[in-house]
Order: C-alpha cells, then structure tokens, then sequence
C-alpha cells in the first residue's frame, strides 16, 4: 500500500504508444491483482461450483459479491459475525461488491424507486426490502469487501419499447419511476437517473464508515448518449474517490453502442484511478475498451454459459463465428478431443493441477457433452472452469499486447477479440 490510511493504490506501470490502453497494479488490504483485470463473479458468496484454490489456480486474482443477494441471504451482519466475506467463502483476496443498484434495474418489476432509495420485493419470502444509499453502504461496510460500489440509479440504456430487445416490463417500471401514467420519456429517464446518481453518490460517501480500509467507487451513467456520459464523468469524478466505474451499458443497447460510449467515456475518467466496466463482457467488448483505457471488468459469461454446455473457444471457423462450442450439439458425441488443444486449464490440461488422469489424457468433449446429456455436475464444473481460465488467458495476452503495442497480433491469437481492436491499431501492426 502506497501510504497510511489508504483503502487502495493504484499504479500505472506502462502504457501503450499508439491508444488509451495501459497496465497496472491495484494494491488492497488483501493482497494485489494486475490490470487490466478480468474478475470471476460470486454473486451470492461463491462461483458456483468452483473451489477458491481452483479460481486462484484459474489465473483471478480478485472476484465480485453481490450486496443485494447477500443481504437476503445469509444477512450481512450474519457475515460480519464470522469476519467479513473473505472469512465466509475462505477467499483469501481482493473482493468487490456490486452496490444493488443493478438488481434495481434488472428487477425494475418487482420494485420501486424513489428519490431516496428503492424497495424491493424479497425474491426469497416476498418482503419488502428497503435500499438506500446508507443502507448499501451500510451492508457493504458489514461484509467487509475491499473495493464497495456506490448505490446507483440504472436506468434502461436505450428506450424500452424502442430498443433491440422486448423490455415490456422495464418500460412500465421506467414509466411509474418517473411519475407518467400516460407517456415515458426516455430522455426524462435518463437525466434523472443521471442526477439521482450524483446525489446518491454524495450520499454514499458520507454514509461510508470505513474508508481507510474499503474503497468507494463512484458510478458514471448517462445511458449512450455521449453528452450525457460527459455530464456525468464531471460530476461523479468531482467527488474524490480512491477509483471510478463506467455503469449502464450492457443492458439492452449494441456491441457498437457499448463500444462508442466506453471509448468516449473512459478517456474522461481520471487516470491516475481505476476504470471499472461494470458488467461487460464479451472478449471483443473487453478487447475494445482496454484500448479505451479500461482497467476492470466483471461478468458472468463465463460460469453462466459454462453451466450450460457453452464453451469458449479461440477458433470461429470452428464455433461458427460465436466464439463458444455448443456442447449438446450431437457432432460432439463422438469427439475425444479437448475443449481447446492449447488450453492449460484444469479439463484441457488436469495434469498441471495435480489431477491424475488415465495416461495425462484430457477431459474430453464427447465425454463432457455425455455429463450434460446426463444431467451430471461434473459437465458445468469443466466448461466452467475452461471458461474462467479462457477468460484469464486473455487477459494475460492483452497485458502483453499494451506492453508491445501487438495489437494484431493479438486479434491473431483471438479472432473473438480481433473485432474490439481498433481498425486503426491492426493497420499499424501490418505495416
């Protein structure tokens, strides 16, 4: 830690020549982890079926929690009995805690918002929970994470009835936030969630108990209307704080509108901070915003599609140009190769990890695909842990790429990815 009384540092260690990307290093009260940083999500206290020692081995360094899920259940103070999240899930660094604000959006339905906080019906027992700014940061301080997230108003990015996806029920939340019984306007939506969230975060801040051992990140929204973003890059990050969050996105709009408002967004952010894209992403909307000057990412891609038989892979020719292998697809039932044949993960490569296998052979697809068929737990356990490492392996490559400005060669070695590297970067690698 750089100096007394700081909750994190922050280092910049190199930067590229040619864009907005560079690496560095978080320090916490918990140990370090390197940026940019992918950061497996645990909403409830765990990955799902993963061993801390197998996401250490995986590559993670530093993993998310979700407030809103561990205040229904076990309680946060329940938690803070035991010694604080990293005591409760035997995680022995970084953790951050998303604030709640989310689960305002995604369960617009179910709740209602305010000028003060928002109610939520318990998706548990059907009480009403109450969360506010203090109450997040209440909850927060009690789990005892080492980077807390400011409570924040998510509104929808583009307009609910309009945009790429049926957001129905998000539309008639928006329309009873705001207070039309007749008619919703998106851009009414959109500066108060802008407001709210500056007021909120002002809140949180006074609120906060711990800020020599938790850091505070501010949250920017603004949906993608770039004016907006700029409006709330100003107000946000005039509130002192140890690191600084782009929210909103992903959350109904484009790869190409996500990709537009991080690259206008992040440059404005402090750079002598960290940049956290919340809930983001796919390889190429990571790849693109590192060269925007991105440092964290979070998502749960990674675990959720694993859990479903959907197994990231660097080869599009092969995946089809998704990216990820369809593991109940029947081609694979007969197929006894690896996920992928260079991957060190702990199901490609079980020898690295100390797992004895029949003559150092791999897990192979016809047989994972065979533990999905058979509603095994083996199957999401593998491609999850495939996933996570995939995911991490990545983020080594991209390191790698800020060091030696290798932009092309990087979209080379991930063809996923080669479409978040600017046009602009590939040209100067080919010349």
């Amino acid at each position: 830690m750089n100096g007394v009384g700081e909750a994190i540092s922050f280092r910049v260690e190199q930067r590229s020549s040619v864009c907005g990307a560079r690496t560095g290093v978080v320090e916490t009260r918990h140990g370090s982890f390197a940026t940019p940083a992918f950061m497996p999500v645990g909403t409830k206290g765990s990955i799902k079926g993963i061993f801390p020692k197998q996401i250490r081995e995986g590559g993670a360094e530093c993993v998310l929690n979700n407030t809103y899920h561990l205040l229904l259940r076990p309680g946060s103070e329940l938690i803070q009995r035991r010694g604080g999240v990293h005591r409760f899930m035997n995680w022995d660094g970084p953790i951050l805690t998303d604030s709640g604000g989310y689960q305002a959006y995604s369960m617009a339905d179910i709740n209602a918002i305010d000028e003060d906080g928002v109610t939520f019906k318990s998706i548990l027992t059907g009480e009403k929970i109450r969360l506010t700014p203090e109450v997040s940061m209440r909850v927060q301080n009690q789990l005892g994470p080492d980077i807390m997230m400011a409570f924040d108003d998510c509104p929808p990015s583009v307009d609910p009835e309009a945009g790429p996806t049926n957001q129905t029920r998000i539309r008639l939340a928006a329309e009873r936030d705001t207070g039309k019984s007749k008619a919703y306007s998106h851009e009414e939506r959109l500066d108060l969630a802008l407001e709210r969230t500056t007021r909120w975060l002002d809140r949180c801040k006074r609120a906060h108990a711990n800020p020599d051992t938790q850091a505070l990140f501010g949250i920017v929204q603004g949906g993608t209307d770039l004016d907006r973003r700029t409006r709330s890059v100003r107000e946000v990050c005039d509130i002192e704080l140890p690191g600084y969050a782009i929210g909103g996105v992903a959350v109904g709009e484009s790869g190409d509108d996500i990709s537009r408002v991080v690259r206008h967004t992040a440059p404005l952010m402090p750079e002598d901070k960290p940049r956290y894209l919340m809930g983001v992403g796919y390889p190429r909307d990571m790849v693109a915003a590192v060269c925007a000057g991105v440092d964290m990412f979070d998502c749960v891609l990674p675990t959720r599609n694993g859990r479903n038989a959907n197994a990231f892979v660097r080869s599009m020719e092969e995946s089809g140009g998704r990216g990820q292998i369809r593991l109940r697809n029947a081609k694979f039932a007969e197929d006894d190769r690896p996920l992928e044949a260079d991957c060190d993960c702990q199901a490609c490569d079980p020898t690295r990890h100390g797992w004895p296998s029949l003559d150092g052979s791999p897990f192979t697809r016809a047989y994972i695909r065979h533990l999905f068929q058979a509603d095994e737990m083996l199957g999401p356990l593998l491609v999850s842990l495939h996933n996570l490492r995939f995911y991490q392996r990545l983020m080594i490559d991209v390191r790698a790429a800020v060091a030696n400005d290798d932009w092309l060669g990087l979209a080379r070695r991930w063809p996923g990815a080669a479409a978040g590297v600017p046009t602009e970067l590939m040209a100067l690698g080919a010349e």
